[in-house]
Parts: C-alpha cells; structure tokens; sequence
C-alpha cells in the first residue's frame, strides 16, 4: 500500500502566493508567511446546486513530503473573510470575478452550459446526444462519469504535534487514521453546529484536507485562528480536482492508472500514488454519488490532457452539476448550505459517524457539550428521507405537516431519475421520524402525501473489496 515506511512520498507543487486579484476579492485581510516544518425538469434540476462533501484527500507528486513542506509558504489567512456561498447567483457575485476552472476551456469546447457556482464558472449539463441533466445522471448510473471538483479546497497542514492540534479543532481519532487512508469529519462551531463537512487524509508527517469550494476561504480562516503558530497550512490552489463515478469507472480507469501495485487495491476510502499518461498524480476511492468510483489530484496543467484520456473511453463522459446533485440526492448525502449549516448539529443530521467514538465520550472540540448532550438525550428534530406520492417534486424549503401541524421543512428535494418517482429529504419534529411515517409537504400550495423513508434511496454501491 502507498507511504509504506522508505517510499516516497507526493512532492507539492508550491501553490501560488494568497495574493493578489483573486483573493484580495475574497478577503478583506490575507498575508502569506513564510513557514518551516519537516480535496422534475430538466430545468428545475438544472437549477440545483451541489457541492462535494465529502471529497476525499489526496497527495500529489514525486520526493519526500518532509523535505518539501518546509519550502512551502505558510498560508495564514486573517479574520474579515468574505463568504462565498452556493446560494450565490450572478446578482450576488457581480461585485466579485468568477474564477475560470482549469478545464474551463475544456468543458466550452464540449458544449457546456455553464453557470456561477462557489465563485467559479462550472459546467451544469451538456450539449449533445448524451448531454442534459437527466441523461448524465443515468449514464452516470451505469456506466462511468468524470465530473470536474476543482473548486474545492485542498489543504496540507504540517508540523509539531499535528494530530492533537487539529483532534482539537475536529471530532475526529487520528490515532486510528493510517497512512493512505482517509476519513470523513466535520468543522464546528463553538455550539456544536455545522461549519463544513471534509475529508480528512493521512499523508507522511502531514494531514491533507478537501472542503468545500463554496467554504473554503471560511474553513482556512477558521483553521489558521485556531491552530497552533507552528502549524503551517498550505492551500493547493495550482492542483485539479477529477471524479470518475460509476460502475465501470475501475474498468476504465485501471486501463491508463500505473503504479507499484494495481488500481483494485484501492477499496473504499483509501488513496495512492499512480501515474496517468505520464503524470503523478493521487486517486482515492471515493465520491459523491453513491457509485464505485475515484478522486484525482494532479497538477492544473495536465487536467486537460487527463480529462481526454479518460473521455476516450467508451465508458467514460464528461457529466456536469445538475446530475452531480440529483446523484447525490438518490444517494442520501448532505449538501453543505442546504442539509449543513451553522443552524444543525451533526446529530441532528445522523452523522454521528463523522464524530469517531473516541470523542464522543472524550470531547475536547468545539460544540462538545451539546454534541454529546444529544447522543445521550436525542435531539428535537432529525434529518429524514421522504418518498413522496405523484411526480411533482418537492424543492428546498417546502413546509412538512403532519395534519394540521407543520412540523418540519425539506432541505433538498427532486425528482429521481433512477426510481422515477421524487424525493425529499427534511428535518422533521423527532416524533415524526420513524420510517413509514406519513405525512405531507405542501408544494404549489398543494398538499401532497410523504412517507418518511430510508437513506440511501437508491443502494450505495462503495468498492469495499472482493
């Protein structure tokens, strides 16, 4: 497996300084230091927004980690950054320019349709005979898709007595985190609600983390306040950020992936270094949609040509934001700013798993109190799937009664085109939460019957080995 004691670890392509057009937009303060140390309708849909919780983390290329870290500058990002949300649409973001992705000549020239999303301009659906949102999504469903993440934050934070700095600032076990494996966490607030949710990764001497491109100015300014001075955190913001979803993902991918040992190593949320097409470059088994599939970290400049390769497999198409969100939707995962917020608690939302057992009893991070208050006592709402009657989908903030009661509100919501049926997915009274519960959600002023049902709606289908 990767970073076996004596091999080499992933080499950092130095990130450009925070400075400058770009950032200086974004935040209000920001310096860069050095530092030293050793990731319905067609139309309705196309309106839905996605953003990728959970990626995975992911190291990049060639010499030992140690030795280059300690050249990298230490990005120390100030209080008074702007927030860029995903709500945002071209109103909110005409004070700001929108970031080009590296691929974004890329995806023009595959036709494209592209809207603002997390400060960047991203690929909704295509245009074509296999374009359009719904027909991405099924091809996605059983073939293989490669969707372009770019846009989230990748992170490498290094230095002395890393893993108690950071178990300080997230719910997670490190101890238990073994080099080339990767976990899912949460960054909370001091009353235990939702900032982000991310992947955490073991690299050599260091943590790699993937957050939200709509967050990630927040994240890394609420990340440098709270580490230690002699933490240094690097922001990646010259790598790519590649998804190859689907069942037959693992077929196309192990044709052009190169390493030391083969790509069916991989199983479910373990990463390694592999070239493709001459490149160094990180694949993590993970994803966003419920399917087999792979995260690739490798530098900008060669997105383009990877993202050819790949596409020139007969498995392989080019899926955009619109079918990456209804993916995720049949899948039952959260969307940041929509099923997260500072307003929800972990436990509220089920993610307990995010808070590893050790700290569920320990505590020692932000919001602690309240989380392990909750995990005894329960909480007064919970986060549910609802399978709704009919074929009229009910959207983000439709009202959920029980009778006359409104006792709850959907937080994302759609129709599936796996089930051909909508869904929902809600936080409702505690009392209303069992499954088989039924009940309404009021969309277009009508009434429609709901059942509250189990995540995922459609079976993950997770690589977890033979």
């Amino acid at each position: 497996m990767p970073f076996e004691k004596g091999a080499k670890a992933p080499k950092e392509q130095p990130p450009r300084k925070l400075s400058g057009h770009r950032t200086a937009r974004l935040c209000d303060t920001l310096e860069s230091v050095s530092g030293t140390s050793p990731e319905a309708t067609e139309g309705e849909a196309g309106r839905a927004q996605a953003g990728l919780p959970k990626l995975s983390g992911h190291p990049t290329e060639g010499a030992v980690l140690g030795e280059c870290l300690g050249a990298l500058p230490d990005c120390r990002i100030l209080p008074g950054i702007f927030r860029v949300s995903d709500h945002d649409t071209d109103d909110h973001l005409e004070d700001i320019a929108l970031e080009p992705l590296p691929l974004d000549a890329w995806h023009r020239a595959k036709g494209a349709r592209m809207v603002p999303f997390a400060g960047y301009e991203m690929p909704i659906q295509y245009a074509g005979p296999f374009g359009g949102i719904v027909a991405e999504h099924n091809w996605t469903r059983e073939s293989a898709g490669l969707f372009d993440v770019s846009h989230m934050g990748q992170l490498v934070l290094s230095g002395p007595d890393l893993d108690a700095a950071v178990e300080a600032r997230l719910p997670i076990d490190l101890s238990t985190l073994k080099l080339g494996q990767q976990r899912y966490s949460l960054l909370l607030d001091e009353e235990g609600g939702v900032l982000d949710d991310l992947m955490v990764s073991r690299w050599p001497e260091a943590l790699y983390l993937v957050v939200n491109g709509a967050t990630k100015w927040d994240d890394m300014g609420t990340l440098r306040e709270a580490l230690p001075d002699d933490i240094t955190m690097n922001y990646l913001d010259e790598r790519a950020l590649l998804a190859l979803q689907g069942p037959k993902a693992a077929d196309a991918l192990a044709r052009h992936a190169k390493g030391e040992y083969p790509l069916s190593a991989l199983t479910f949320m373990k990463f390694g270094l592999f070239k493709l097409a001459g490149h160094e470059v990180t694949i993590a088994r993970a994803g966003y949609t419920g399917e087999d599939g792979f995260e690739i970290s490798l530098a900008s400049e060669a997105a383009a040509e990877i993202a050819d390769l790949l596409c020139g497999e007969p498995e392989v198409k080019p899926i955009g934001l619109g079918a990456r969100d209804s993916l995720r939707l049949e899948a039952g995962l959260p969307l940041y700013g929509h099923d997260l917020s500072p307003e929800t608690s972990p436990i509220e939302a089920g993610l307990i798993f995010g808070i590893n057992k050790r700290r569920r009893t320990e505590g020692g991070f932000p919001g602690a109190d309240r989380i392990i208050r909750e995990i005894a006592e329960g909480t007064q709402r919970k986060w549910v799937g609802l399978k709704i009657e009919g074929r009229l989908p009910a959207r983000e903030g439709a009202d959920v009664f029980s009778g006359a009661d409104k006792i709850g509100t959907v937080t994302s919501g759609g129709f599936s085109p796996t089930l051909q049926a909508p869904i929902a997915m809600a936080y409702v009274a505690s009392e209303h939460a069992a499954l088989g519960t039924q009940l309404e959600v009021e969309v277009r002023g009508k009434r429609l019957a709901a059942t509250v049902s189990p995540t995922p709606f459609v079976p993950h289908r997770y690589y977890r080995g033979s």
